[in-house]
């Protein structure tokens, strides 16, 4: 069985990650909360901007490395502050290097283990209103470019670029069924992202069906990055 750690995990796509890998694997979430943690997975309290993920108590082999904490500031830039672009950097980069950089030894132990981060389809497609959530997924996406050309073959390192997707993140855009079908309507398939649609790519990414995807930016968006269907 493999070893799968996923950083902030509790709801959402990490959940739903968690539910999917729990029958054939040692699952572990590392997060501030245990509401809602699948039956069989192991909970580990952990902040990914204030612990050191070096002290978190897990094999010494990692399989499978999921790092899920993110943000979403959708406002214009002049609304936005300087401060608001470093928490934002914090949370969604700075948190996922310094988790890789303490599980690094643990990483590398294992037989070519994979690597899963999160951006969006708003870093490939400019979109008013995303300038501080796109700045830090780019950076995002740069690294994991870099981190995978660096250590291959030892690990794989991919990232998954969803478009809007029904979580408790972004429940604030989707608190209605009239605002989900207006959202939905945006998309080329007519909905919004569920976090199953997400996990299961993350899935594939983490298992062995993978082995020869490393370096790549995946978009699991409805087609709102590709297609112009209007």
């Amino acid at each position: 069985m493999k070893n799968i750690v996923l950083i902030g995990g509790s709801y959402g796509i990490g959940n739903e990650i968690a539910t999917l890998l729990k029958e054939k694997n040692n699952v572990y979430i590392a997060s501030r909360t245990k509401e809602n943690i699948p039956e069989g997975v192991t909970h580990l309290t952990f902040d990914a901007l204030e612990d050191d993920s070096s002290q978190l108590e897990l094999p010494d082999t990692i399989d499978g490395l999921v790092y899920c904490p993110g943000s979403i500031n959708l406002r214009p830039f002049k609304m936005l502050k300087p401060a608001t672009f470093q928490e934002d950097m914090e949370v969604n980069f700075m948190g996922l290097v310094k988790t890789v950089y303490a599980l690094l030894p643990k990483l590398k132990a294992a037989n070519q283990a994979s690597l899963v981060f999160f951006s969006t389809v708003a870093v490939k497609v400019g979109m008013p209103f995303h300038t501080s959530v796109a700045a830090a997924k780019g950076a995002i996406e740069g690294f994991a470019k870099a981190l995978a050309a660096e250590y291959a073959p030892s690990f794989r390192v991919n990232v998954i670029a969803p478009s809007l997707t029904d979580t408790p993140l972004a429940e604030k855009l989707l608190s209605s069924n009239d605002k989900k079908e207006k959202m939905g309507d945006r998309h080329p398939l007519k909905r919004v992202g569920t976090p199953k649609d997400i996990a299961q790519a993350a899935t594939y990414l983490l298992s062995d069906n993978s082995s020869w995807v490393t370096g790549q930016i995946i978009g699991v968006d409805g087609g709102m990055s590709t297609l112009n269907v209007t």
